[in-house]
């Protein structure tokens, strides 16, 4: 991933991160993920955030019918950076959060203020800081997202999609199609850009052959 001179370097990174419990949202490292912020917890955790070094984590809850600030959450999440923020009139943040690298929680600590942090092990994802330059079977990805977007009604950009690198529009496309928690989640912990590019092809494959088959009982 390209690096902002603003990133943290790995010896940096904190001992403690807070964290927004959030279901179907997915930062990777690399992705922008826009942000509305209005409950008074994570007014807090973003106010705290922007005082100190602008980290914070994003998880899924595991538990999807538990309130999320309370549900046990994915042991792997995404740490960004808030490279964006502005206040709005009736009381709101809107950020912008950059994906950093990720972690995995080795323990979660006591509330702050009313939100959730932890103690974050980055020292597996060391790698997030550097470029992926791993190949991808980028035919066989634009193919099941052809066939995603016909089955979804969707009109994809293909001369922008064509022109984007493989890295990021791995990322982009993870980030911002409607999977499910669980297939969001398998992408987070894909190791590596090739593989996380083979798992997004495979749900993708999947989803098309799902709606197919659904057309054709119907």
């Amino acid at each position: 991933m390209s690096r902002s001179v603003f990133d943290p370097g790995f010896d940096a990174l904190p001992e403690v991160l807070p964290v927004f419990p959030l279901q179907g949202a997915l930062l990777l490292p690399g992705g922008r993920l826009p942000l509305n912020i209005f409950e008074p917890r994570y007014l807090n955790m973003i106010g705290d955030a922007l005082a100190r070094d602008r980290l914070i984590g994003m998880v899924q809850p595991c538990d999807e019918t538990v309130e999320q600030g309370a549900a046990r959450i994915y042991e792997i999440g995404c740490a960004g950076r808030i490279t964006a923020f502005s206040e709005t009139d009736d009381g709101r943040y809107l950020i912008t959060l950059t994906g950093l690298i990720r972690f995995s929680v080795a323990r979660e600590l006591e509330p702050a203020r009313g939100y959730r942090q932890i103690v974050p092990d980055f020292k597996r994802f060391r790698r997030d800081l550097e470029e992926d330059d791993g190949a991808i079977d980028r035919e066989r990805l634009l193919d099941a997202l052809g066939a995603y977007f016909t089955c979804n009604s969707i009109e994809g950009d293909w001369d922008t999609i064509r022109q984007t690198s493989d890295e990021r529009l791995v990322t982009s496309l993870a980030m911002i199609c409607p999977f499910e928690p669980p297939e969001k989640q398998a992408l987070l912990e894909a190791p590596t850009l090739p593989q996380r590019a083979e798992t997004m092809t495979a749900i993708l494959e999947m989803s098309a052959h799902g709606r197919e088959g659904e057309s054709s009982t119907q």
